[in-house]
């Protein structure tokens, strides 16, 4: 599967703030509204934050061409409304709960079901979803992305600032998710049958309110051929999303390909896993990581190199190796977003200033 076109497209989401004080404004009815027509924008969860999704695209200078017009669309869009668009995993400056719902059913239904946790759930996350031969397939993929899914957060990790504090957190946002009953990384699925049944309990266990809802770090995604890796925080800016995106496609043809040759999977156990992911939320890339296959302390750049290593022949197939070489370059010197943003937390006495700095890493080149 490496040697072929294997076509992904992103969905991001972003956050509307007040640019005076760094409030939450709830103006994604009226952006969406102003910008009817036009596909990729769509409502989330809060009435404070938008999406945007990418047509299918089958390179990295396409990918980045689709963001950076997707970005700079809702951008212009916000700031003719009084507000900027951020992408940050969340609101450095507080959130409202439950009372900035979308008016949307789907979202209604949530927070009457899950109320406690659709309160803490306004928060933004990057999905990459890539195209698979069939679901059969794809559901042994994902098995196969289990010891990944923590660096592909830790690349990501946007959202160290909420409620005008430092968290701690690189990726508050996975923390704040994290008590949601599906959000666990996939199982080691022998095909889409045992995925199906796996999706189905957990809606029968009012775990989830449907498909839709199943919220897995990794899944197919509901009625496409694709595999959709969501454990990631929405990036600071589209460099970050495409060297995110270009990897989580090598990994998925990496998998798909092995599994054609009858390679056998590296042990993952579930324990391991899921700290990875918890301490990659943590530290992002910043000290250690958990190595999934052994369970010991690792740094979490020897992680990400593991990663680019073993997706190397993908990656060369699809043509994306200088493009990931120099994106990682490029995070090297400037650091996660997490990274980023502390150091404008810490030199920004003002919220106008943090909300313009945080706008400018979101449209900038």
């Amino acid at each position: 599967m490496s040697g072929d076109i294997v076509t992904l497209r992103v969905e991001e989401d972003f956050l509307l703030l007040d640019p005076a004080h760094g409030w939450p404004t709830q103006a994604a009815p009226a952006l969406l509204d102003s910008l009817r027509g036009l596909p990729g924008p769509h409502a989330d969860l809060m009435r404070y934050q938008i999406s945007a999704t990418t047509p299918e695209c089958s390179n990295a200078a396409g990918l980045s061409r689709e963001l950076h017009r997707a970005r700079d669309l809702l951008a212009t869009g916000a700031h003719g409304l009084g507000c900027e668009l951020v992408a940050s995993g969340t609101a450095p400056y507080g959130a409202h709960g439950l009372s900035t719902i979308s008016d949307l059913p789907r979202y209604r239904a949530l927070a009457l079901r899950y109320p406690a946790l659709a309160a803490r759930s306004g928060v933004c996350g990057c999905r990459v979803h890539v195209t698979v031969p069939s679901r059969d397939l794809g559901a042994r993929v994902l098995g196969r992305l289990r010891p990944w899914l923590a660096t592909l957060l830790a690349i990501s990790a946007n959202s160290p600032i909420a409620g005008g504090r430092d968290t701690g957190w690189a990726s508050t946002r996975y923390e704040a998710l994290a008590p949601w009953p599906t959000l666990r990384p996939p199982e080691v699925w022998p095909g889409a049958d045992a995925y199906d049944q796996a999706v189905r309990q957990a809606v029968r266990a009012g775990s989830a309110l449907d498909e839709r809802g199943v919220q897995f770090l990794a899944r197919l995604t509901p009625g496409r051929p694709e595999v959709e890796v969501r454990v990631t925080d929405t990036c600071p800016d589209a460099a970050t999303t495409v060297l995110v995106a270009t990897l989580t496609r090598a990994l998925v043809a990496t998998a798909a390909a092995e599994i054609h040759a009858d390679v056998p999977a590296a042990p993952a156990p579930r324990p391991w896993v899921v700290a990875g992911v918890l301490v990659a939320a943590r530290n992002g890339l910043g000290g250690m990581g958990v190595d999934p296959c052994t369970g010991r302390a690792v740094p979490a750049w020897d992680l990400l190199h593991r990663a680019v290593g073993h997706a190397g022949k993908a990656l060369a197939d699809l043509g994306d190796t200088d493009t990931v070489d120099a994106l990682l370059t490029r995070l090297r010197e400037l650091g996660t977003g997490a990274d980023r943003q502390r150091r404008l937390w810490t030199s920004t006495a003002a919220a106008p200033a943090m909300v313009a700095s945080l706008r400018a890493l979101t449209v900038g080149a």
